[in-house]
């Protein structure tokens, strides 16, 4: 039996304007919203109506108020929102298993479709991932390794997959900082130069065989 529709409240209303200025990027991940007068103005709703609204995207984990700061955009969708919380009580041996599947794919694919654009972008977060490495810059070396898979995800042209990848960045960057050291710098540098002369030579079988290693020393640091 069907249910009778309902109507969507003033807060859901103003929850989806909201949300859908997230989704299509105009309010991006870590840009403060504008403040509550502005936006009480913007939608023509009262205080306690807009707060409903961000309390609710809080909860979704879209948005994060800051004490005496303002709101925040944590995340750029609820899916995406949702894969990182359940990726933060996964198991980072399981974590690394969905990556090994993800990447590799995305890596053969990027071999046989890459564009000369895609190996300029993968040379450079590849460059400045080594940069970030002579300078004992850890944080800068996890930011540009994930943008360097980022990059190859991007090349494969499944914008699925891409999509599906930003979303577990930001859990991806955590894993980097947590079981990476620079020790093993030299390991990652050519196991990702080996990736990029395979994409860039569009050797699928070679593409996949440096994903394998760089993944496998991974697993072997948790173990």
């Amino acid at each position: 039996m069907l249910i009778k529709t309902q109507r969507l409240t003033l807060v859901e209303q103003v929850a989806y304007q909201i949300q859908g200025k997230i989704e299509k990027g105009e309010w991006q991940v870590g840009m403060r919203i504008p403040a509550e007068p502005e936006l009480m103005e913007q939608l023509q709703v009262s205080r306690n109506t807009l707060r409903e609204a961000i309390r609710a995207l809080t909860y979704a984990g879209l948005l994060k108020t800051r004490q005496g700061d303002g709101t925040y955009v944590c995340s750029s969708s609820v899916l995406g929102s949702v894969i990182e919380k359940v990726i933060k009580h996964t198991d980072m041996l399981e974590s690394l298993e969905v990556r090994y599947a993800l990447e590799r794919e995305a890596a053969a694919m990027a071999a046989s479709r890459r564009s000369d654009e895609d190996l300029e972008a993968i040379r450079t977060c590849l460059d400045k991932c080594r940069h970030a490495a002579s300078q004992q810059d850890l944080k800068a070396y996890a930011h540009w390794d994930v943008e360097f898979h980022k990059m190859v995800i991007a090349a494969s042209h499944n914008q699925l997959m891409a999509n599906l990848y930003n979303h577990i960045t930001g859990a991806l960057q955590n894993m980097v900082l947590e079981t990476r050291d620079f020790k093993n710098a030299a390991f990652y540098h050519d196991s990702h130069e080996q990736l990029y002369q395979a994409i860039a030579n569009q050797d699928c079988p070679q593409a996949e065989e440096a994903v394998r290693l760089y993944i496998e020393k991974a697993r072997a640091k948790l173990c």
